[in-house]
């Protein structure tokens, strides 16, 4: 009887050690820097294919959204044919940016619409999740019915603007840091809510800043949905202190007569600097940052290190042309908002750790 308890005792010992020790250097307990992908992420061009291929074989996505969160794999489905055809300068293998669920034909693996609704639907986002990926396998700290998904992201709708500083804790930092926990062999994605032109001061960017703060405190992985509209391709002006939205048009003199999307396009190359592509509530430019930024995202869950000087960490491009004008050209009323190129007037931004 006393041996069989100690046997029972000793077994039930190792599972928890193994729990805590799995938990500990899983990606979703990683501490330390903040894990921000956000408008200084959006040069596509400086990914290796090495990274690319990597993120491929590495990572098996799930994707929860409803239509502002089309905009990234918008985006990502646009970006195949543009780097086909060597815009921005890109020289990669054919099809290098395929992706599609289940990861045939060498594509990255990402299931979109891989669970209903938006992260804006409390409780049911929680629970489509645990739906989609099964209860947990402590062996492997994922799911059991989609053992091989290994990062779950879910974007917002509008339902940010609307939330209070405790809703915002109550129906999403804590579920998430819940089914972190549940699944320590997932990466969760946290993501921002879309601009809606309230600018500094209004409840959506004190939410956004909730988060953020949250993601940087934890050592948790974001996805900085609104940081990465909040610029252009250059990064030079914040239009989210100019009371910029989801469409992009911001607000110079009082009237919102400015779209820095438009006017970038405009002033720019299709199919050499920028591309055409579906984009939800916005313009094509803001899906193509998107998509640059999503890529990003993988590369580096995946291991890449950009600041490594050993890595091949940047493409030969010819195209110089993006970097030519500046976001808001020469508009006076936008000096103010030119040197703050941090998220949120915050600081962070492409700090991440190989977490796969």
């Amino acid at each position: 009887m006393g041996k069989r308890f100690m046997e029972q005792f000793s077994l039930s010992l190792l599972i928890v050690i193994f729990s805590i020790m799995f938990t500990l250097f899983s990606s979703s307990a990683l501490g330390g820097e903040p894990h921000i992908i956000d408008h200084t992420c959006v040069d596509i061009t400086q990914i290796p294919e090495s990274a690319i291929e990597q993120a491929k074989s590495k990572l098996h996505i799930a994707y929860g959204h409803t239509s502002h969160g089309s905009q990234i794999t918008s985006g990502m489905s646009g970006l195949v044919d543009f780097a086909n055809n060597g815009g921005l300068g890109l020289a990669l293998p054919h099809n290098i940016f395929e992706w599609n669920n289940g990861g045939t034909g060498g594509a990255l693996d990402l299931h979109d619409y891989a669970m209903d609704g938006d992260a804006g639907y409390y409780p049911q986002w929680v629970n489509n999740t645990v739906d989609y990926l099964g209860s947990p396998d402590p062996a492997t700290g994922r799911g059991s019915i989609h053992p091989d998904v290994n990062v779950v992201i879910w974007s917002w709708c509008g339902q940010v603007s609307g939330s209070s500083e405790q809703e915002m804790i109550d129906n999403y930092l804590a579920p998430m840091a819940g089914l972190e926990t549940d699944y320590p062999g997932i990466t969760f994605v946290y993501m921002t809510g879309h601009l809606d032109g309230t600018g500094a001061n209004g409840n959506l960017n004190l939410r956004n800043e909730q988060i953020r703060q949250y993601c940087k405190d934890n050592g948790k992985v974001l996805y900085d949905f609104a940081d990465i509209e909040s610029y252009g391709p250059t990064g030079e002006t914040n239009y989210m202190l100019l009371n910029g939205d989801d469409n992009c048009d911001y607000d110079l003199n009082g009237n919102g007569d400015k779209n820095w999307a438009i006017d970038w396009q405009q002033s720019h190359v299709e199919g050499v600097d920028w591309y055409e592509c579906s984009s939800a509530h916005s313009q094509p430019l803001n899906a193509n940052l998107k998509g640059y930024a999503a890529w990003w995202l993988w590369a580096k869950i995946s291991g890449w290190n950009p600041d490594d000087a050993s890595d091949d960490s940047s493409q030969d491009s010819s195209d110089d042309s993006s970097s030519d004008s500046s976001d808001s050209g020469n508009d006076a009323a936008a000096d103010d908002a030119t040197d703050d190129t941090s998220p949120g007037g915050s600081g962070g931004g492409c700090f991440i750790r190989n977490l796969i």
